[in-house]
Protein backbone atom coordinates (compact mmCIF):
# COMPACT_ATOMS: atom_id res chain seq x y z
CA UNK A 1 0.00 0.00 0.00
CA UNK A 2 2.80 2.89 0.63
CA UNK A 3 4.87 1.74 -2.27
CA UNK A 4 1.45 1.72 -4.08
CA UNK A 5 1.03 5.46 -2.38
CA UNK A 6 4.70 6.72 -3.26
CA UNK A 7 3.63 5.60 -6.98
CA UNK A 8 0.78 7.23 -7.15
CA UNK A 9 1.96 10.58 -5.84
CA UNK A 10 5.14 10.87 -8.17
CA UNK A 11 3.14 10.11 -10.72
CA UNK A 12 0.82 12.81 -9.77
CA UNK A 13 4.57 14.71 -9.93
CA UNK A 14 5.46 14.04 -13.58
CA UNK A 15 1.62 14.38 -14.84
CA UNK A 16 2.17 18.16 -13.35
CA UNK A 17 5.37 18.89 -15.16
CA UNK A 18 3.93 17.41 -17.70
CA UNK A 19 6.48 14.09 -18.67
CA UNK A 20 3.76 11.81 -18.04
CA UNK A 21 4.68 8.62 -20.14
CA UNK A 22 7.05 10.43 -22.04
CA UNK A 23 10.35 9.29 -23.62
CA UNK A 24 13.19 10.08 -25.33
CA UNK A 25 12.10 9.27 -28.70
CA UNK A 26 9.28 11.46 -27.92
CA UNK A 27 11.06 14.54 -27.53
CA UNK A 28 13.43 14.64 -29.91
CA UNK A 29 11.35 14.16 -33.07
CA UNK A 30 11.67 14.94 -36.39
CA UNK A 31 8.90 17.71 -35.86
CA UNK A 32 10.66 19.37 -33.18
CA UNK A 33 13.92 19.16 -35.14
CA UNK A 34 12.12 21.33 -38.32
CA UNK A 35 11.09 23.54 -35.32
CA UNK A 36 14.39 24.23 -34.12
CA UNK A 37 16.24 24.93 -37.51
CA UNK A 38 12.84 27.06 -38.12
CA UNK A 39 13.81 29.12 -35.15
CA UNK A 40 17.38 29.36 -35.80
CA UNK A 41 16.85 30.71 -39.57
CA UNK A 42 15.09 33.51 -37.67
CA UNK A 43 17.53 34.30 -35.70
CA UNK A 44 19.96 34.21 -39.08
CA UNK A 45 17.67 37.23 -40.71
CA UNK A 46 17.66 39.34 -37.41
CA UNK A 47 21.59 38.87 -37.64
CA UNK A 48 21.70 39.87 -41.36
CA UNK A 49 19.67 43.13 -40.07
CA UNK A 50 22.25 44.22 -37.27
CA UNK A 51 24.90 43.49 -39.26
CA UNK A 52 23.77 45.95 -42.02
CA UNK A 53 22.57 48.29 -39.06
CA UNK A 54 26.25 48.21 -37.65
CA UNK A 55 27.52 49.34 -41.24
CA UNK A 56 25.09 52.06 -42.02
CA UNK A 57 26.18 53.09 -38.53
CA UNK A 58 29.74 52.93 -39.17
CA UNK A 59 28.78 54.97 -43.05
CA UNK A 60 26.90 57.90 -40.66
CA UNK A 61 23.52 56.58 -41.91
CA UNK A 62 20.92 56.41 -38.91
CA UNK A 63 17.08 56.57 -39.86
CA UNK A 64 15.60 53.30 -38.45
CA UNK A 65 12.17 55.03 -39.72
CA UNK A 66 13.03 54.72 -43.59
CA UNK A 67 14.40 50.81 -42.46
CA UNK A 68 11.14 50.68 -40.91
CA UNK A 69 9.25 52.05 -43.82
CA UNK A 70 10.96 49.99 -46.41
CA UNK A 71 9.57 46.62 -44.72
CA UNK A 72 6.20 47.37 -44.23
CA UNK A 73 5.92 48.56 -47.76
CA UNK A 74 7.11 45.96 -49.12
CA UNK A 75 4.99 43.65 -46.98
CA UNK A 76 1.83 45.49 -48.23
CA UNK A 77 3.15 45.41 -51.71
CA UNK A 78 3.61 41.53 -51.73
CA UNK A 79 1.12 40.42 -49.50
CA UNK A 80 -2.18 42.61 -50.45
CA UNK A 81 -2.87 41.66 -53.95
CA UNK A 82 -3.44 38.55 -52.84
CA UNK A 83 -5.96 40.02 -50.27
CA UNK A 84 -7.69 41.87 -52.66
CA UNK A 85 -7.84 38.54 -55.02
CA UNK A 86 -9.34 36.57 -52.21
CA UNK A 87 -12.55 34.94 -52.91
CA UNK A 88 -14.96 34.65 -50.07
CA UNK A 89 -15.49 37.27 -47.33
CA UNK A 90 -12.48 38.43 -46.00
CA UNK A 91 -11.54 40.14 -48.73
CA UNK A 92 -8.99 43.38 -47.79
CA UNK A 93 -11.56 46.12 -47.90
CA UNK A 94 -14.12 43.07 -46.17
CA UNK A 95 -11.14 42.79 -43.02
CA UNK A 96 -10.02 46.63 -43.21
CA UNK A 97 -13.66 47.31 -42.54
CA UNK A 98 -14.75 44.53 -39.47
CA UNK A 99 -11.30 44.66 -38.15
CA UNK A 100 -9.01 48.05 -38.89
CA UNK A 101 -8.88 49.65 -35.32
CA UNK A 102 -7.57 46.16 -33.92
CA UNK A 103 -4.84 46.05 -36.99
CA UNK A 104 -4.10 49.59 -36.32
CA UNK A 105 -3.06 48.54 -32.98
CA UNK A 106 -1.08 45.80 -33.77
CA UNK A 107 0.81 48.21 -36.65
CA UNK A 108 1.38 51.16 -34.17
CA UNK A 109 2.63 47.77 -30.87
CA UNK A 110 4.66 46.76 -33.35
CA UNK A 111 6.25 49.93 -35.35
CA UNK A 112 7.09 52.07 -31.82
CA UNK A 113 8.63 48.18 -30.44
CA UNK A 114 11.26 48.99 -32.88
CA UNK A 115 11.30 52.60 -32.48
CA UNK A 116 11.69 52.74 -28.62
CA UNK A 117 14.46 50.17 -28.94
CA UNK A 118 16.47 52.13 -30.97
CA UNK A 119 16.10 55.63 -29.60
CA UNK A 120 16.93 53.14 -25.74
CA UNK A 121 20.58 52.98 -27.71
CA UNK A 122 20.95 56.66 -26.76
CA UNK A 123 20.30 56.31 -23.41
CA UNK A 124 21.75 53.47 -22.01
CA UNK A 125 24.30 50.70 -22.66
CA UNK A 126 24.20 47.36 -24.58
CA UNK A 127 24.25 45.10 -21.59
CA UNK A 128 20.96 46.48 -20.36
CA UNK A 129 19.39 46.35 -23.27
CA UNK A 130 20.23 43.05 -23.97
CA UNK A 131 19.33 41.77 -20.21
CA UNK A 132 15.80 44.07 -20.54
CA UNK A 133 14.76 43.05 -23.72
CA UNK A 134 14.29 39.41 -22.05
CA UNK A 135 11.82 40.72 -20.37
CA UNK A 136 9.52 40.08 -23.18
CA UNK A 137 9.13 36.66 -22.69
CA UNK A 138 7.59 36.71 -19.19
CA UNK A 139 5.39 39.44 -20.32
CA UNK A 140 4.31 37.49 -23.53
CA UNK A 141 3.49 34.42 -21.14
CA UNK A 142 1.37 36.52 -18.22
CA UNK A 143 -0.43 38.02 -21.79
CA UNK A 144 -0.89 34.35 -23.42
CA UNK A 145 -2.20 33.05 -20.02
CA UNK A 146 -4.58 35.73 -19.39
CA UNK A 147 -5.69 36.51 -23.24
CA UNK A 148 -5.56 33.19 -25.07
CA UNK A 149 -6.06 30.77 -21.92
CA UNK A 150 -2.71 29.53 -22.44
CA UNK A 151 -1.67 27.42 -19.50
CA UNK A 152 2.19 26.21 -18.97
CA UNK A 153 3.64 23.67 -16.94
CA UNK A 154 6.36 23.44 -14.20
CA UNK A 155 8.82 22.11 -17.36
CA UNK A 156 8.38 25.39 -19.13
CA UNK A 157 9.31 27.97 -16.64
CA UNK A 158 12.43 25.95 -15.88
CA UNK A 159 12.99 25.91 -19.37
CA UNK A 160 12.67 29.78 -19.87
CA UNK A 161 15.02 30.11 -16.69
CA UNK A 162 17.53 28.34 -18.53
CA UNK A 163 17.73 30.35 -22.07
CA UNK A 164 17.54 33.43 -19.67
CA UNK A 165 21.00 31.69 -17.94
CA UNK A 166 22.04 31.91 -21.34
CA UNK A 167 21.57 35.58 -21.90
CA UNK A 168 23.44 35.94 -18.72
CA UNK A 169 25.92 34.01 -19.93
CA UNK A 170 26.04 36.25 -23.51
CA UNK A 171 26.38 39.51 -21.76
CA UNK A 172 28.52 38.59 -19.25
CA UNK A 173 31.02 37.80 -22.00
CA UNK A 174 30.42 40.59 -23.49
CA UNK A 175 31.45 42.38 -20.73
CA UNK A 176 34.89 40.97 -19.87
CA UNK A 177 35.29 41.67 -23.66
CA UNK A 178 35.02 45.07 -22.33
CA UNK A 179 32.21 45.13 -25.50
CA UNK A 180 29.83 47.54 -23.46
CA UNK A 181 28.69 49.88 -26.40
CA UNK A 182 26.18 52.24 -26.51
CA UNK A 183 25.97 55.44 -23.61
CA UNK A 184 25.21 56.18 -20.05
CA UNK A 185 23.69 59.48 -20.50
CA UNK A 186 20.31 58.86 -19.10
CA UNK A 187 20.62 55.09 -18.22
CA UNK A 188 17.12 55.20 -16.38
CA UNK A 189 15.33 56.81 -19.31
CA UNK A 190 17.09 54.27 -22.06
CA UNK A 191 16.43 51.10 -19.89
CA UNK A 192 12.66 52.59 -19.49
CA UNK A 193 12.47 52.45 -23.19
CA UNK A 194 13.57 49.25 -23.30
CA UNK A 195 11.02 47.96 -21.25
CA UNK A 196 8.87 49.45 -22.60
CA UNK A 197 9.69 48.04 -26.30
CA UNK A 198 9.46 44.92 -24.65
CA UNK A 199 5.83 45.21 -23.56
CA UNK A 200 5.13 46.48 -27.34
CA UNK A 201 7.09 43.48 -28.56
CA UNK A 202 4.67 41.27 -26.41
CA UNK A 203 2.12 42.55 -27.25
CA UNK A 204 2.36 42.52 -31.42
CA UNK A 205 3.35 38.83 -31.08
CA UNK A 206 0.35 37.70 -28.96
CA UNK A 207 -1.42 39.67 -31.27
CA UNK A 208 0.32 37.55 -34.37
CA UNK A 209 -0.11 34.39 -32.47
CA UNK A 210 -3.93 34.74 -32.08
CA UNK A 211 -4.40 36.16 -35.39
CA UNK A 212 -2.21 33.20 -37.87
CA UNK A 213 -3.77 30.66 -35.39
CA UNK A 214 -7.63 31.71 -36.09
CA UNK A 215 -7.20 33.68 -39.42
CA UNK A 216 -5.09 33.64 -42.41
CA UNK A 217 -0.73 34.44 -42.47
CA UNK A 218 -1.67 36.54 -45.44
CA UNK A 219 -4.35 38.82 -43.71
CA UNK A 220 -2.08 39.44 -41.03
CA UNK A 221 1.15 40.43 -43.12
CA UNK A 222 -1.22 42.21 -45.72
CA UNK A 223 -2.65 44.23 -42.95
CA UNK A 224 0.50 44.37 -40.91
CA UNK A 225 2.15 45.88 -44.08
CA UNK A 226 -0.22 48.23 -44.68
CA UNK A 227 -1.28 50.01 -41.50
CA UNK A 228 2.97 49.89 -40.46
CA UNK A 229 3.19 51.40 -44.04
CA UNK A 230 1.31 54.55 -42.72
CA UNK A 231 2.42 54.27 -39.27
CA UNK A 232 6.47 54.64 -40.24
CA UNK A 233 5.33 57.33 -42.81
CA UNK A 234 3.48 59.74 -40.37
CA UNK A 235 7.20 59.59 -37.97
CA UNK A 236 9.37 59.32 -41.35
CA UNK A 237 8.12 62.47 -42.19
CA UNK A 238 7.92 64.07 -38.63
CA UNK A 239 11.26 62.87 -37.66
CA UNK A 240 14.15 61.88 -40.55
CA UNK A 241 13.67 64.13 -43.03
CA UNK A 242 16.48 66.32 -42.29
CA UNK A 243 18.54 62.76 -41.43
CA UNK A 244 17.50 61.54 -45.50
CA UNK A 245 19.06 64.80 -47.00
CA UNK A 246 22.57 64.06 -45.14
CA UNK A 247 22.47 60.60 -46.41
CA UNK A 248 25.16 60.65 -49.48
CA UNK A 249 24.08 57.48 -51.69
CA UNK A 250 26.34 54.82 -53.05
CA UNK A 251 26.12 51.45 -54.04
CA UNK A 252 27.47 50.50 -50.82
CA UNK A 253 24.63 52.34 -48.91
CA UNK A 254 22.22 50.85 -51.19
CA UNK A 255 23.07 47.43 -51.13
CA UNK A 256 23.61 47.97 -47.13
CA UNK A 257 19.57 48.67 -47.25
CA UNK A 258 18.60 46.25 -49.37
CA UNK A 259 20.39 43.16 -47.21
CA UNK A 260 18.08 44.95 -44.27
CA UNK A 261 15.44 44.94 -46.29
CA UNK A 262 15.41 41.49 -47.58
CA UNK A 263 16.03 39.82 -44.26
CA UNK A 264 13.32 42.00 -42.45
CA UNK A 265 10.77 41.10 -44.88
CA UNK A 266 12.16 37.10 -44.87
CA UNK A 267 11.62 37.61 -40.65
CA UNK A 268 7.96 39.01 -41.03
CA UNK A 269 6.71 36.22 -43.86
CA UNK A 270 8.58 33.31 -41.95
CA UNK A 271 7.96 34.06 -38.71
CA UNK A 272 3.83 33.65 -38.69
CA UNK A 273 4.83 30.16 -39.76
CA UNK A 274 6.55 28.87 -36.70
CA UNK A 275 4.79 31.19 -34.75
CA UNK A 276 1.48 28.63 -36.29
CA UNK A 277 3.67 25.74 -35.66
CA UNK A 278 4.38 26.40 -31.85
CA UNK A 279 4.21 29.39 -30.02
CA UNK A 280 5.07 32.92 -29.88
CA UNK A 281 7.32 32.35 -26.90
CA UNK A 282 8.62 29.53 -27.95
CA UNK A 283 10.07 31.53 -31.09
CA UNK A 284 10.63 34.67 -28.70
CA UNK A 285 12.64 31.64 -27.17
CA UNK A 286 14.62 30.86 -29.86
CA UNK A 287 15.40 34.47 -31.10
CA UNK A 288 17.78 35.05 -28.03
CA UNK A 289 20.60 33.03 -30.71
CA UNK A 290 19.95 36.51 -32.53
CA UNK A 291 22.29 38.25 -30.33
CA UNK A 292 25.07 35.08 -30.61
CA UNK A 293 24.76 34.63 -34.25
CA UNK A 294 25.75 38.35 -34.34
CA UNK A 295 28.64 38.34 -31.97
CA UNK A 296 30.11 35.17 -34.37
CA UNK A 297 29.65 37.44 -37.18
CA UNK A 298 31.25 40.26 -35.20
CA UNK A 299 34.33 37.84 -34.98
CA UNK A 300 35.29 38.49 -38.58
CA UNK A 301 33.79 41.27 -39.45
CA UNK A 302 34.68 43.65 -36.46
CA UNK A 303 37.13 42.15 -35.02
CA UNK A 304 35.25 41.59 -32.04
CA UNK A 305 37.01 39.41 -28.99
CA UNK A 306 36.00 35.38 -28.83
CA UNK A 307 35.13 33.83 -25.41
CA UNK A 308 33.96 30.75 -24.51
CA UNK A 309 31.24 31.65 -23.22
CA UNK A 310 29.40 32.44 -25.90
CA UNK A 311 29.50 28.93 -26.84
CA UNK A 312 28.10 28.35 -23.17
CA UNK A 313 25.26 30.85 -23.79
CA UNK A 314 24.26 29.23 -26.68
CA UNK A 315 24.24 25.88 -25.81
CA UNK A 316 22.29 27.04 -22.84
CA UNK A 317 19.80 28.85 -24.69
CA UNK A 318 19.32 25.83 -27.50
CA UNK A 319 19.18 23.34 -23.71
CA UNK A 320 15.75 25.42 -22.42
CA UNK A 321 14.20 25.64 -25.89
CA UNK A 322 14.21 22.25 -26.32
CA UNK A 323 13.02 21.48 -23.00
CA UNK A 324 9.96 23.97 -23.50
CA UNK A 325 8.97 22.21 -26.56
CA UNK A 326 9.27 18.93 -24.88
CA UNK A 327 6.14 19.36 -23.22
CA UNK A 328 3.26 21.11 -24.80
CA UNK A 329 1.29 23.18 -23.20
CA UNK A 330 -2.97 23.06 -22.83
CA UNK A 331 -5.71 25.40 -23.26
CA UNK A 332 -7.86 26.59 -19.60
CA UNK A 333 -10.81 24.60 -20.14
CA UNK A 334 -14.08 25.10 -17.69
CA UNK A 335 -13.87 22.38 -14.81
CA UNK A 336 -15.84 19.26 -14.84
CA UNK A 337 -17.27 17.33 -12.10
CA UNK A 338 -14.86 15.07 -11.63
CA UNK A 339 -15.62 11.31 -11.39
CA UNK A 340 -15.27 9.46 -8.14
CA UNK A 341 -13.29 6.46 -10.20
CA UNK A 342 -10.80 8.43 -11.76
CA UNK A 343 -7.79 6.84 -11.78
CA UNK A 344 -4.11 8.39 -12.79
CA UNK A 345 -4.49 7.31 -15.63
CA UNK A 346 -7.71 8.99 -16.71
CA UNK A 347 -6.21 12.16 -15.70
CA UNK A 348 -3.27 11.62 -17.93
CA UNK A 349 -5.69 11.70 -20.67
CA UNK A 350 -8.23 13.98 -19.83
CA UNK A 351 -4.85 16.50 -19.92
CA UNK A 352 -3.80 14.93 -22.86
CA UNK A 353 -7.25 15.95 -24.79
CA UNK A 354 -6.44 19.89 -24.14
CA UNK A 355 -2.90 19.60 -25.14
CA UNK A 356 -2.09 22.74 -27.63
CA UNK A 357 1.43 23.10 -29.85
CA UNK A 358 4.65 23.25 -28.12
CA UNK A 359 5.28 27.28 -27.51
CA UNK A 360 7.10 29.02 -30.10
CA UNK A 361 6.46 32.32 -31.03
CA UNK A 362 7.80 35.91 -30.74
CA UNK A 363 8.90 39.35 -33.05
CA UNK A 364 11.44 40.21 -32.40
CA UNK A 365 11.66 40.29 -29.44
CA UNK A 366 11.75 41.29 -30.09
CA UNK A 367 15.16 40.80 -29.84
CA UNK A 368 14.86 42.06 -33.81
CA UNK A 369 15.20 45.49 -32.72
CA UNK A 370 17.80 44.95 -30.05
CA UNK A 371 20.06 43.73 -33.17
CA UNK A 372 19.91 46.87 -34.43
Amino acid sequence: MEAQADEKICGKLRLACGLYNYKLRDVFTWDLLKTLLMGQVLSLMICGTAVSCQYLADAGVEVPMLQSFLNYALLLLAYSPFLCTHKGEQTFSQVLKSKWWKYLLMGLADVEANYTVVMAYRYTTLTSIQLLDCFVVPVLMVMSWFLLKTRYRPLHYVAVTVCLLGVGAMVGADMMAGRDQGSTSDVLLGDSLVLISAVLYAVSNMCQEFTVKNHTRVEFLAMMGFFGTIISGIQLAALEVSALKKIKWNVHIAMLFLLYVVCMFTLYSFMPVVVKRTSATAVNLSLLTADLFSLFCGLFLFHYTFSALYIMAFIFIMVGFVTFNAVPTYSAQPEREPDSGNSLDQEARSASDHLLPADTVRQSHVTLVSAL
